[in-house]
């Protein structure tokens, strides 16, 4: 009886992980449709779609504007994930231009890249695309902004955990901005780093049941700094080292009592 209700668990755990983890999907940044002459862009890739971003280190990847002119993008990094994400960052190989749609497009790109670069824009199916203003650059960011540990946090589901060390940001401009975040275990040689974005005005460094930019050892003690940037690329001086605990450490000491 112990065995069958095991495997009825183990079961339902599989159906519900499948029903709120999809294979695959992309994200594109940036997410605002306005750009400036001389953007930055990230593209993501999660789970099997890992295998297209991968790839951009040997296939072009460009921007076509509605009259058919193409600009390449050039691939400036690319940025392992701990759990299942991956994304490069480029920029525009020249100057785009002024008030003029381009829609993103891969060298040789399959019907299923096709499909995952469609999204929802206002209610609408529309494909990947930015508008340019007539602008070089977007407004630089201002040194006001100030990033602050806030708390660590658990949350136990079904098929996995969700964790995360959240980071209070004061005095954001509206403008879309983008945190380029190195983590490292106190103690160890190699410092993991990846591009994140805010997540209802906080930053949350970890992962989701499904994927994340970091992970955690249960009883480590991490530390963190962040780089913001505008969507040109254009950064404020990195923070000092923000040191935490893992918050699995937390979640054991919430169980013990």
């Amino acid at each position: 009886m112990q065995k069958i209700t095991f495997l009825l668990l183990v079961i339902g755990c599989i159906n519900w992980a499948v029903a709120e983890c999809t294979e695959s999907g992309m994200q594109f940044y940036p997410t605002q449709k306005e750009i400036s002459l001389n953007p930055m862009f990230i593209i993501q890739g999660y789970a099997e779609s890992q295998k297209t971003v991968n790839s951009f280190e040997n296939r072009k990847v460009y921007l076509v504007s509605e009259t058919g002119d193409r600009i390449q993008l050039r691939l400036q990094e690319m940025f392992k994930g701990q759990f299942q994400l991956t994304q490069a960052i480029f920029y525009t190989t020249s100057s785009l231009e002024p008030n003029t749609t381009y829609f993103l497009t891969y060298e040789n790109q399959t019907e299923a890249e096709t499909i995952e670069m469609i999204k929802y824009y206002d209610n609408k199916e529309e494909k990947v695309y930015w508008t340019t203003s007539d602008q070089h650059h977007v407004d630089p960011l201002t040194n006001s902004l100030s990033i602050a540990f806030e708390k660590t946090e658990v949350f136990q589901y079904g098929c996995g955990p969700e964790a995360y060390a959240s980071f209070a940001i004061t005095n954001k401009p509206k403008a879309e901005i983008w945190y380029k975040t190195e983590v490292k275990e106190v103690g160890a040689t190699t410092t993991s780093l990846y591009y994140i974005t805010p997540w209802f005005e906080k930053l949350h460094v970890g992962h989701d049941m499904c994927s994340g930019a970091f992970t955690f050892t249960p009883t480590a003690t991490y530390k963190v700094r962040f780089t913001p940037m505008n969507i040109d690329g254009k950064s404020l001086p990195t923070t000092d080292w923000i040191a935490f605990t893992s918050p699995f450490m937390k979640d054991e000491l919430t169980k013990q009592n």
